[in-house]
């Protein structure tokens, strides 16, 4: 799976690329700010989005959520220490996980997720940790 990482604090983006590494997937790049996840997702294309609402630019993150979910098709998971901040809609994210989290959560999370994009249907209970947005949870078929 291909996944971007829309982070602005350094030390949190290496961590979770190492996170998603160990799973065996690929990080086609990391980006900061909202004008590099678009070129990110232009150029590189991504299955997945982990992003974070308060990039480098301000809070811009459910702007990027939105383009990569809609324009990009990509399944966008929210990260973010204030889930407040997440719009009602979630951007079109498919979900929310509350910094700071864990590497268990962050693994739970995406084992989740890659196998609802694959299969269309939750296959497993969805992680404590992850918090589903409604239109997500009916697609999914998840309780």
């Amino acid at each position: 799976m291909k996944i971007l990482i829309t982070e602005d604090e350094p030390i949190v983006a290496d961590e979770l690329e190492a996170i998603v590494t160990d799973l065996g997937h690929q990080v086609v790049g990391i980006a900061g700010s909202s004008r590099r996840a678009f070129k990110l997702a232009e150029t590189t294309g991504c299955d997945l989005a982990f992003v974070d609402v308060h990039l480098s630019d301000g809070m811009t993150g459910p702007a990027v959520a939105r383009h990569l979910s809609e324009d990009a098709h990509a399944t966008v998971i929210f990260t973010t220490s204030n889930p407040r901040h997440v719009p009602a809609d979630f951007s079109s994210a498919c979900g929310i996980l509350v910094k700071p989290y864990s590497e268990h959560s962050v693994k739970s999370a995406v084992a989740f997720v890659v196998d609802c994009m694959e299969t269309g249907r939750s296959l497993r209970p969805k992680p404590r940790t992850l918090e589903l947005s409604p239109a997500y949870a009916a697609r999914w078929k998840v309780s």
